[in-house]
């Protein structure tokens, strides 16, 4: 069909009159009448707004059969693709570390010393958020905050931190070893930001 042309005025009730049909075949390709029916009404939602794509109403129904089947090997293809990450996520947590509470304690310790140094907004958005462990939303809430400004504030304050932990701490903090000195070393915890 010529897309400036325009979409036959059949199309829509043919497919209307085949629905229980379509619904039927999608429920046995996707094993959930509820997944079923929200693919076949995308489909449709389709044919409605871009009627000049669906052919002449006398294929239009092979046509929308080969639709429905794409719709539903594409959602499959999404949900393994999300089923691997997820996966892949379940993994990493199960080998990660877990931290010892003497460990975490001298961790928040060290940073909320050096946090201190940086400017009066990023101090707080430090201590709140990353060792009082609040969550963004709610930090933002108590600050008069939208949910973005307080992203971009503790993004920010954490950028500052880096800076003051690499130079506080020096190769340690860049490569993540718990030998750090910066207990001893207090060069530069004088200036008011980084």
């Amino acid at each position: 069909m010529d897309p400036s042309s325009p979409a036959d005025p059949g199309t829509v009730p043919v497919l209307l009159e085949q629905y229980p049909a379509f619904l039927a075949y999608l429920t046995r390709r996707v094993g959930d009448r509820a997944l079923a029916e929200d693919l076949l009404q995308d489909a449709f939602a389709r044919v409605v707004a871009r009627p000049d794509q669906a052919p002449e109403t006398g294929a239009v129904v092979p046509w929308f059969y080969r639709t429905l089947r794409n719709a539903a090997i594409d959602r499959f293809r999404r949900q393994g693709t999300a089923n691997r990450a997820l996966e892949t996520f379940a993994r990493e947590l199960e080998s990660a570390e877990t931290v010892t509470p003497d460990t975490h304690n001298e961790v928040c310790q060290c940073i909320s010393r050096l946090a201190r140094a940086l400017k009066p907004e990023y101090a707080d958005a430090i201590q709140s958020i990353d060792v009082d462990g609040v969550p963004v939303k709610r930090y933002a809430e108590q600050k008069g905050l939208s949910a973005g400004a307080a992203g971009v504030r503790v993004f920010r304050a954490r950028q500052a931190l880096r800076k003051r932990l690499a130079q506080s701490c020096g190769v340690c903090a860049e490569h993540g070893c718990l030998d750090c000195t910066c207990g001893q070393s207090q060069r530069g915890t004088d200036s008011g930001e980084v």
